[in-house]
């Protein structure tokens, strides 16, 4: 077979920072929403999992943001997301994660240099340089020479204190690097996106294209964007189209799967949706908060999200937590994640007062002023479910400040034994009940292949059963 070559360019930068915290996501969305404003087509990416900043991101450029990671995905895999969802863009913009170079060991793997090399993009570091100077030199210098095959083609100066720090700093960098300044940002006095326990407040709550707006006026003045377009440009030509994301033509449409996406719960990474749909399933958007009754549906969909921060609401709206817990009982194929999972327990605690949740399972969920869990999981399938090959290896996710807490022996069997991360039982997760698994574990439909095919199958013997 002859490999088709792309032809044409994909300009493309890298948005990394020195650690978390230094700024680059508030640079990321500044350059994604000054380059969409001027007329330039943006596709965002997000490397790492992440929902928020992904949300954010496709905000800012106007167009649904995709996660690039390296644990999850293998270079093949990457490449594809990310040739397939940047085509007819004008310009690519992909936030980094933790620094540049911080991985998931001594060597860097899974690191924002590595995905940069897999994609051949050029990368552009914002440092924080706060009460620093010619140091930031020492920094730029040993970034450029650390690792081979990162190009570091400039740097966003973030943070710098008045005229006289920026000159200091220009003039540093120009005489002991040869990396371009491409920006220096002055100190903003606070985050212009509202932050709570999770990261950024979601845009699902309010409307945040002002604070946007705002972020690139910043650009606008503070950085040359014609310059950061010039660095996106000199990236390399793609090289060999990749796969498809998804084998074989798309099914059929043969059965309707519902997906809760509202204001609590809206954590889908857009693949997952995508790979339903090629599975054969159509989708039916439906809610927790709304009064409306939800139309007929095969199966159902419960993705992460802010359950806590809408307990009373949830709470509230019984008959729909009545009837999802009918749709249990009568063997509907349910899958739920983290937020979804605190939706189907019996209650939800938070702040001393308890939320009467669906009662699918007899287990409640409390929420804690710290994460209980963080970090890339791995879990292995231990019981016959509508979902997962038994046997099977899964990569997944945690993010959950809530703990899983019962008054009394749970006897509702467990799905996944963990072998890195916490899951919601002491080592294991994916309660599993009548064809219902939920638990803490998030995953990527592209990470595990066969959940979204299984997922239709078993939606489509509930529907003709």
């Amino acid at each position: 077979m002859v490999e088709r070559f792309v032809q044409d360019f994909i300009p493309r930068i890298v948005l990394a920072g020195l650690s978390g915290g230094t700024g680059k996501t508030i640079v990321s969305l500044a350059l994604a929403r000054a380059f969409s404003r001027a007329g330039k087509h943006v596709a965002p990416f997000k490397k790492g999992p992440d929902y928020i900043d992904a949300q954010w991101l496709g905000l800012a450029a106007g167009r649904s943001c995709s996660n690039l990671d390296p644990f999850f995905h293998s270079s093949e895999t990457i490449r594809s997301i990310f040739f397939h969802k940047s085509r007819n863009a004008d310009v690519c913009v992909i936030e980094g994660n933790r620094g540049l170079f911080d991985g998931m060991d001594e060597h860097g793997s899974c690191s924002t240099a590595e995905l940069a090399r897999v994609l051949d993009a050029p990368v552009i570091l914002a440092i924080d340089c706060t009460k620093m100077t010619r140091t930031v030199a020492a920094i730029i210098k040993g970034c450029a020479e650390f690792e081979p095959g990162v190009n570091l083609a400039g740097v966003i100066l973030n943070r710098t204190a008045g005229e006289r720090h920026r000159s200091v700093l220009a003039k540093s960098v120009a005489t002991h690097t040869g990396v371009p300044v491409l920006g220096m940002l002055p100190k903003i006095g606070s985050n212009p996106i509202p932050e709570r326990h999770m990261g950024l407040m979601s845009d699902q709550e309010y409307d945040g294209s002002a604070h946007l707006d705002k972020l690139a006026d910043m650009a606008d003045e503070w950085l040359d964007m014609d310059a950061i377009f010039q660095a996106a440009c000199s990236a390399p030509a793609f090289g060999p189209e990749p796969a498809p994301l998804f084998p074989g033509e798309p099914k059929d449409k043969k059965v309707r799967i519902g997906y809760v996406h509202d204001a609590a719960l809206w954590f889908y990474y857009p693949e997952n949706l995508e790979a339903l749909e090629h599975a054969g399933a159509e989708l039916v958007r439906v809610s927790l908060l709304a009064d409306d009754p939800w139309p007929d549906i095969d199966g159902l969909y419960l993705g992460g999200g802010f359950p806590e921060v809408f307990a009373a609401e949830i709470a509230a709206n019984r008959s729909v937590l009545d009837h999802l817990r009918e749709l249990s009982l009568a063997g509907l194929p349910i899958y739920a994640e983290c937020g979804g999972f605190m939706v189907l327990c019996d209650a939800l605690e938070i702040h001393g007062a308890t939320h009467a949740m669906a009662g699918v399972f007899p287990v409640s969920t409390a929420f804690c002023p710290r994460p209980q869990g963080l970090g890339y999981t791995e879990a292995e399938v231990m019981l016959e479910n509508p979902f997962f090959e038994f046997g099977s290896r899964i990569l997944g996710h945690e993010f959950h400040y809530s703990l899983c807490v019962s008054d009394a022996p749970v006897t509702v069997p467990t799905g996944l034994m963990m072998h890195r991360g916490k899951g919601s039982a002491i080592g294991h997760d994916g309660f599993l009940k009548n064809n219902t698994l939920a638990g803490y574990n998030h995953i990527h439909a592209l990470a595990v292949p066969g959940w979204a095919d299984r997922f239709v199958a078993a939606a489509s013997r509930f529907r003709y059963s």
